[in-house]
């Protein structure tokens, strides 16, 4: 698919039909991703209490952020650095425990880059756009002909490669992921105008009469998070707000509204870059409030789930801490350990007891008798003889008594814990009695 002789990448994309894979792969290895993971996500309320929100655990035995750190990873960008900020300890640690095998002799890396009040003593990042404009000096010390901004705290799968392929056919100045949703879900987030060709022609947050898709007038665009720029392109841009007076400095409310009329902004349609999401329909989750993580959660244990664990082509990395496997034991008529529609993780040990339709992480002990039905259960987790725990999210290192009942009875349930909006019960160690946590 030729292009104009004013595209830089000429050489590589006269041939692009026939050598797809020398392209992308000649754009990923001249990308930098910075991924940023400073945010705590009130949202999720005291399961962020001791952690980011990137670095909540999800879906059995991995944290949020392993689903962009894989992405990027497999997507073949090597140069990668996260932002951190808020109660960072655990995440470091992950990053440092599992994310240690990209070798720097080859120039791949994961730096971590927490806040260091590099422009004022007194100021942290204060924005999306500033946490990249505070490591400018990072990024051109290995002078990227692509930056790729990405959050840290959703759960999908994504080839980079292609939208970076997107970017480069297209000539354009900076590149917005989008998803297409139902116009009535769009008010929730910021959302793209776009003409025919996909080129952006407006963006706003969280309109009430959000713009619709052309020919569409029951769907629009709306921005993932992720973004691609020309590199030096975003150094200019960044340069020029930290001097604009009244800007917050962030990608949504100030650098892409200043753009979108003054240059070569495009929407890609996520569909074309998704991976490994079955049913035809691409996944992707915001898991930002204790419903929606428990739904994302509950997802993984439906016989074909939505989105595909065990797809080895594109894999999630993480930190695989070495233990036994999950064991089942005691086959009496009244005390018999099963677990059913569940995804049970290594290390659990289940006594006697009965698990439906639920996700049990690592070293989690469910004691005779005990009952867990549709819950979210964390590391660590010791459910005594008796207990009952029904639409619970359980964090770490929690020890549920003999004999206690969780799930069925919210107003008794809201006396001691968080029930949110739809139902589910937030359980902690804090909530229990059992004194301060250590960060998790």
């Amino acid at each position: 698919m030729p292009l104009t002789t004013n595209c830089p990448h000429q050489p590589y994309c006269e041939m692009r039909e026939q050598t797809d894979m020398r392209f992308i792969s000649h754009l990923t290895r001249n990308t930098f991703a910075i991924i940023l993971a400073g945010g705590r996500g009130t949202r999720l309320k005291q399961l962020t209490d001791f952690r980011s929100k990137p670095a909540v655990p999800f879906a059995g035995k991995f944290r949020i952020l392993d689903f962009t750190l894989s992405n990027c990873v497999n997507s073949g960008i090597r140069k990668i650095g996260v932002a951190t900020q808020y109660k960072a300890h655990s995440l470091i640690r992950h990053i440092q425990r599992g994310w240690s095998f990209l070798d720097g002799r080859f120039d791949e890396f994961i730096q971590l880059l927490p806040a260091q009040q590099q422009i004022d003593e007194n100021q942290w990042y204060q924005g999306t756009a500033d946490a990249v404009y505070q490591n400018l000096h990072v990024l051109r010390r290995y002078d990227p002909e692509h930056i790729l901004v990405v959050a840290g705290d959703h759960i999908y799968k994504m080839d980079y490669g292609r939208m970076l392929a997107f970017h480069a056919k297209h000539q354009a100045d900076m590149t917005v992921a989008c998803i297409d949703v139902p116009i009535d879900e769009a008010r929730e987030f910021g959302v793209m105008g776009v003409d025919e060709q996909d080129r952006v022609i407006d963006f706003v947050e969280k309109p009430q009469n959000p713009p619709h898709i052309p020919g569409q007038t029951d769907r629009a665009l709306a921005s993932m998070g992720i973004y691609i720029f020309n590199a030096k392109f975003l150094f200019e841009q960044l340069e020029r707000d930290a001097i604009t007076h009244g800007s917050s400095r962030d990608f949504g409310k100030d650098i892409i509204p200043y753009i979108v009329s003054r240059y070569r902004v495009f929407a890609h349609r996520f569909a074309d870059s998704c991976v490994g999401s079955d049913h035809h329909k691409p996944y992707w989750r915001d898991v930002g409030t204790i419903d929606a993580y428990w739904e994302a959660n509950m997802e993984m244990t439906k016989v074909t789930p939505e989105l595909n664990l065990y797809d080895r082509d594109w894999p999630i990395w993480t930190y695989q801490e070495q233990l036994p496997p999950a064991k089942f034991v005691f086959d009496d008529d009244d005390r018999r350990g099963t677990a059913v529609d569940s995804l049970i993780a290594g290390g659990c040990i289940i006594s006697g007891a009965s698990v439906k339709r639920s996700l049990l992480f690592s070293s989690v002990d469910v004691h005779s008798w005990a009952t867990v039905e549709d819950s979210v259960i964390l590391p660590g987790v010791d459910i005594g003889r008796h207990a009952v725990l029904k639409r619970c999210v359980v964090d770490k290192q929690c020890r549920i008594p003999e004999g206690m009942v969780i799930g069925v009875n919210p107003e008794e349930d809201k006396k001691r814990f968080h029930v949110s909006p739809k139902g589910i019960t937030l359980v902690t160690a804090e909530m229990l009695g059992q004194g301060a946590a250590t960060p998790r």
